[in-house]
């Protein structure tokens, strides 16, 4: 059987870091590159961290539905995952690794049911995710805002999600984590079926 993993959390959350540790300790996971509107940031690399392209490149990948699916994250930022890249990583014999924002998680989930486990990573705290953002040096007060805002929105949607990680102590969600995928990928933990409207997921 197909298998899949589906990781989302609110940015600052620890995320990419637990999916890096995952990755060194399951070698059959390949991550799938997600497509972006937005600039890469300083030591991000095209085509390993993410495809980064021009709007009108992703309008048109839109338009020839070359998406499974996409989102606008924050305002005039576009976030998608690439029909293409999940058939690359499948030819490589490989179990795709989504790391995708809260309503694209939950767009794969509703697309792969109970071939997906859907891992929610939960930051302690609101004050702690502000903590880390800041700590970052990448955020003007602007954006602080409004990765805080939508934080709050996506934190209602943590129960969708076959598992919730809190990462306050590394280590412990690190060990959390490859407990879960490995019981998922041995056939010892069933997802759930998501029933959830996708009309409810607009903001």
């Amino acid at each position: 059987m197909e298998r899949y993993l589906i990781f989302a959390a609110p940015s600052g959350a620890g995320k990419t870091t637990l999916i890096h540790y995952l990755m060194k300790h399951i070698p059959q996971l390949g991550f799938s590159v997600s497509a972006t509107t937005r600039a890469p940031r300083h030591g991000e690399t095209h085509g390993k961290d993410y495809y980064f392209v021009s709007k009108e490149t992703f309008q048109q990948w839109i338009k020839e539905n070359k998406l499974l699916e996409w989102q606008e994250v924050y305002k005039g930022y576009f976030y998608g995952t690439l029909k293409s890249e999940i058939e690359r990583l499948q030819k490589m014999g490989k179990i795709p690794c989504f790391d995708v924002d809260v309503v694209g998680a939950l767009r794969l989930k509703h697309y792969f049911q109970q071939r997906a486990l859907a891992c929610f990573i939960q930051p302690p705290s609101i004050a702690a995710l502000k903590q880390r953002l800041l700590k970052r040096g990448t955020e003007t007060e602007e954006s602080l805002q409004q990765r805080l805002k939508r934080a709050q929105w996506e934190l209602q949607w943590a129960p969708y999600f076959d598992a919730i990680i809190v990462n306050d102590d590394l280590q412990k969600a690190q060990q959390t984590l490859l407990h879960i995928v490995q019981a998922f990928l041995k056939g010892a933990l069933q997802p759930k079926l998501l029933n959830l409207s996708l009309e409810s997921l607009k903001q």
